[in-house]
């Protein structure tokens, strides 16, 4: 009795097994000559943005919003009682008093900062305070703060909370506010509690990071910061005024909830704990706007600046 081969022949005289093979192969060779699928398009931060809703913003809150207003115009700034609430509060408190209103800018140091208040310390001040324990840094329990995967020279973490740069250290569970461009200080002298937000300073230059956790910083400036990094250069040490130099003028400093409502600037700002938010950092991470040629694939806290526009009714 003749018995059939088990591995039986195809009219082709091709065994099953190896017609599989040839299929598997063919298979193969299409699925290589077919297109890859496209990748996702790489967005700007101007598409970014254009593609963000409502819920992306929130509003500039007016009981922590001062108004610098100067003979040029209106320098906004955002305060962040989260980190330094006496400070924030005692400012307040200097404003509602006119404790500002007709000093001037007294130094304005080329990359650096520009600095207001009673250059002489002579005048009196009411229901503030003339000098706060330092407000440095805070615990970082109680904080989401939204971090960056890119590494910093700095600190162990950096990221943003409600749209102000803070690092942080888990190991010593304490987190900062860091001096980007923008960024508002209480000056102060060597002893670590001089300070009380009598005297004021902006950073207008490239983000002085050394000074973190030595300075109270408070805030941050959301508009008119072109007023502030035009002013001319003290020549004095530091960039102080000497005699002969005359810093601008300050009109009124205000707190935007004590005015009424038609003399505010509403603003919102883009909330730093969404997707879209953190699409705007890759953006910015790596830009793909047509003039950009090499992306740098890297990004750092102080070139982060989040959007503010004018509130949409």
């Amino acid at each position: 009795m003749n018995q059939r081969p088990t591995s039986s022949i195809t009219r082709g005289g091709l065994s099953r097994a190896a017609l599989a093979a040839v299929a598997l192969a063919l298979a193969a060779t299409a699925q290589a000559a077919a297109p890859a699928p496209a990748a996702p398009k790489a967005l700007t931060t101007r598409e970014v943005l254009d593609a963000s809703t409502a819920a992306d913003w929130r509003p500039v809150d007016p009981q922590y919003t001062l108004y610098l207003d100067l003979p040029g115009g209106r320098v906004i700034i955002e305060m962040a009682p989260v980190f330094a609430p006496n400070h924030v509060a005692n400012v307040t408190a200097l404003a509602r008093e006119g404790y500002f209103d007709g000093l001037a800018f007294m130094r304005s140091q080329d990359n650096y900062v520009v600095q207001w208040g009673d250059a002489e310390g002579k005048k009196p001040v009411q229901k503030a305070q003339r000098t706060l324990a330092a407000e440095f840094e805070r615990p970082l329990r109680g904080l989401n703060i939204t971090r960056l995967t890119d590494p910093d020279s700095y600190a162990p973490v950096v990221g943003f909370v409600d749209g102000f740069p803070v690092a942080a250290d888990p190991q010593t569970g304490r987190a900062w506010l860091v001096h980007c461009y923008g960024m508002l200080g209480a000056g102060r002298d060597n002893d670590v509690d001089t300070g009380g937000g009598t005297e004021l300073y902006v950073v207008i230059g490239q983000a002085p990071r050394h000074l973190d956790r030595n300075v109270t910083l408070l805030g941050r400036v959301v508009r008119g910061m072109e007023m502030l990094s035009v002013l001319p250069r003290g020549h004095g040490d530091l960039g102080f005024y000497q005699a002969n130099e005359t810093g601008l003028p300050i009109r009124s400093l205000r707190l935007a909830a004590d005015l009424p409502e038609g003399e505010r600037t509403a603003l919102e700002e883009l909330r730093t704990d969404t997707p879209t938010f953190a699409a705007y950092v890759e953006a910015r991470r790596s830009r793909h706007e047509e003039w950009f040629k090499v992306p740098a694939g890297h990004i750092d806290v102080c070139n982060i600046p989040v959007p503010v526009r004018p509130a949409k009714r």
